[in-house]
C-alpha cells in the first residue's frame, strides 16, 4: 500500500455503458459512481487519453483528511475494462494500490459488501480484464447481486434490471457503497471493512 498521501486515488465503476444496460445488475458500479459524482458536485466528461468518462475532485472533510480522486466509468463494455483503467492510472500517476474497482458480486447476497485489496477474479469478466491489464493489486468494493434464481443462465441474470423487490431497496444500499467507497479512500482498508463488510 502506497504511504504518499498525496498520489491521487482512482475510483472505477464497472459497467456497460449505452442506453440498454443502466439498471442492469451489472451496471451497480456505475450507479455508485453516478452517485459520488453527484456528492463531489461534477458530472463525467469524456477523457482525451482513455476510452472513458472521467470527473476529477476530492472526497472526505475539507483539509488534510481530504484526498484527489478520479472518477471512472470506463466505455470499453466490461469484458475490455482493464485498457482504459491503465490508460487512467498511467495518464494520472496513480499507483495500482490506489485503485478502486466497484462491481458486481455474484457470491455474495444482495447488498451485502465486501471490501478487499487483490485476489482472483472469480469469473468477473470486468475484474478479469483488470487484471490482465495492471495485475491484481487493487481495491475491489463488491457489491451483493446474489446469484441467478433457477436454472437462469448467469449472462442472463447479470444483464436483467433489478428486481421490483430488489429495487426497493437499491437506493439506499447504493449509498452504502458508496460510503464505504470514500471511507476506503479516507481513512483505509480496515477500516472500512470493520465499518461496512457484512
Amino acid at each position: 500500500m502506497t504511504t504518499d498521501v498525496t498520489a491521487p486515488w482512482l475510483i472505477v465503476g464497472l459497467g456497460n455503458p449505452g442506453p440498454g444496460y443502466p439498471a442492469n445488475r451489472h451496471n451497480v458500479g456505475f450507479m455508485v459512481a453516478d452517485l459520488l459524482a453527484g456528492r463531489i458536485g461534477g458530472s463525467f466528461k469524456r477523457a482525451q487519453k482513455a476510452q472513458a468518462q472521467v470527473l476529477e475532485g476530492r472526497v472526505g472533510p475539507m483539509g488534510p483528511g481530504s484526498r484527489r480522486v478520479v472518477l471512472a466509468k470506463p466505455l470499453s463494455f466490461m469484458n475490455l475494462s482493464g485498457g482504459p483503467v491503465a490508460g487512467l492510472r498511467d495518464f494520472y500517476k496513480v499507483p495500482t494500490a490506489n485503485i478502486v474497482a466497484i462491481h458486481d458480486e455474484l457470491d455474495i447476497d444482495y447488498g451485502t459488501l465486501r471490501l478487499k485489496l487483490g485476489g482472483g477474479d472469480n469469473g468477473h469478466n470486468g475484474l478479469k480484464s483488470m487484471t490482465k491489464s495492471m495485475g491484481p493489486e487493487y481495491h475491489r468494493v463488491r457489491f451483493g447481486i446474489g446469484r441467478p434464481p433457477g436454472r437462469m443462465q448467469v449472462a442472463d441474470f447479470v444483464l436483467k434490471d433489478f428486481s421490483s423487490v430488489e429495487r426497493k431497496e437499491l437506493d439506499f444500499l447504493v449509498d452504502r457503497a458508496a460510503d464505504a467507497v470514500e471511507c476506503l479512500v479516507t481513512e483505509g482498508l480496515e477500516r472500512a471493512q470493520s465499518a461496512y463488510n457484512s
